[in-house]
């Protein structure tokens, strides 16, 4: 490698100073410049090429200015899809956030000037919503999870069936949460079979926890058992344990085939933990609802002061448990119950719009760990084209960015997870990238 190289690399005020980044603050320009550079003289170093160094700049400047985030049009046709921020929030829920940005009553009672509870309104929504004494809200379920076995089990037992040792999404397992909160892990039953015999057999002197872990993620068919949560609350009481149960998704109320909130604590489970994220279709947040004394151990705890949530996800909380109450739909809701007649509707004006495009049926997710192995039937547009992932990474990469799926040499538009209001801009953005082919 020669200096000859290198003195392709122009100089950082110049790059900085190119038309396209007009738009952008000399702060800016300058720092995605100097990144630009450096990673240009890497590729060097390496015996590579400059590279297009503008675009590279532009795409920096664009990044340090609004951050990464974006909104995105989600056509997979998983409703609750993990990598899209999961729950997409209600209006009113946008609406409550945005007014929460500012100064807020967070920790103040307006009537009287003293300082008020943070978590009063979602005591009380949930409180309606699915029978709770008391709640209290971290910043997604496992931290709930974590905070509940460090507070009430720390140097004692927790007793879990061993089918229920899962492993969720980011290696989440439940032994090392029961590690990390300081207790002992005590197994019972079979990966397929537990009986409540099983959990009275191991409860001990050091027992602090009875604990049910909903495998909200995979599904267990064929010679499976597991306790009946009626039973191991009874167990519970009598011998003088705690029941604690991680429920995962959020569904409040019971749908035959999955437990809600409500009929959780109706059978005498102490504490139970969920998502905001999932089902409820609300913010990332962990929710703890259950016996009163217990919820005020836990937010007397030194590690709730780290898992606590701040005052927008709690202001978007409140709205989308407002939105239950009510009969609202958040949009998890409505995309989990729309309509075939919608879906054909939605198809129709996706079709109209482009002037083109076979309908299809479909298969989606609920997604997120919900619901697993069920599909949701469904409709879209299937677009055969000699590179769908070409194409695929076009929709993602334009305004609006899209999200498709890609399946047997097509690219699949999935009309579920698509909101009546993006249909326009679907098809707008479709069109483009089909004349550029």
């Amino acid at each position: 490698m020669t200096d000859a190289r290198y003195r392709q690399l122009p100089k950082i005020d110049l790059l900085a100073g190119a038309p396209e980044l007009a738009g952008y603050p000399e702060p800016v320009r300058v720092a995605a410049a100097r990144d630009a550079v450096a990673a240009a003289r890497t590729r060097l170093g390496a015996g590579g090429s400059v590279g297009p160094l503008v675009e590279d700049v532009l795409r920096r400047a664009r990044l340090l200015d609004r951050g990464r985030l974006r909104a995105v049009i989600n056509a997979t046709g998983v409703v609750v899809h993990t990598n899209l921020g999961r729950a997409p929030w209600s209006a009113s829920a946008r609406e409550a956030a945005a007014r929460a940005a500012g100064y807020c009553d967070l920790e103040v009672a307006l009537d009287t000037g003293e300082r008020g509870g943070r978590l009063q309104g979602v005591n009380e929504q949930l409180r309606h919503l699915v029978g709770a004494e008391a709640t209290l809200v971290v910043n997604n379920c496992a931290a709930a999870v974590l905070l509940a076995l460090t507070a009430l089990a720390a140097g004692r037992e927790v007793v879990v069936s061993r089918g229920e040792l899962v492993e969720i999404g980011g290696a989440f397992r439940v032994p090392e949460v029961v590690a990390s909160g300081g207790a002992s892990l005590v197994e019972v039953g079979t990966t397929n079979r537990t009986r409540a015999s099983d959990y009275e057999r191991a409860i001990g002197p050091q027992t602090a926890v009875l604990l049910k872990v909903h495998p909200s993620n995979f599904r267990q068919v064929g010679f499976v058992e597991s306790a009946d949560r009626t039973e191991l609350a009874a167990l519970a009481r009598e011998r003088g344990v705690l029941f604690v149960e991680d429920l995962g998704s959020g569904l409040l109320r019971s749908t035959g085939a999955e437990p809600g909130v409500r009929e959780v604590l109706a059978a005498g489970v102490d504490l139970v933990m969920f998502s905001g994220d999932k089902l409820l279709g609300g913010p990332q947040s962990g929710l703890v609802c259950g016996r009163a004394d217990l919820v005020a151990t836990l937010a007397r705890h030194p590690l709730y002061r780290a898992l606590r949530v701040d005052k927008v996800t709690l202001a978007a909380l409140e709205a989308t448990l407002g939105d239950h109450l009510a009969g609202r739909q958040p949009p998890v809701a409505r995309a989990l119950s729309v309509s075939d007649e919608v879906l054909a509707s939605r198809c129709r004006a996706l079709v109209d719009a482009l002037g083109w495009g076979e309908v299809v049926p479909l298969e989606g997710q609920v997604g997120g760990g919900s619901f697993p192995g069920e599909v949701l039937p469904s409709l879209g547009l299937r677009w055969v084209c000699p590179d769908p992932e070409d194409v695929a990474a076009a929709l993602r990469t334009g305004e609006p960015s899209v999200l498709a799926r890609v399946h047997r040499g097509a690219v699949l538009v999935d009309v579920r997870t698509v909101e009546d209001h993006e249909v326009e801009p679907l098809a707008r953005r479709l069109s483009a990238v089909r004349s550029a082919r």
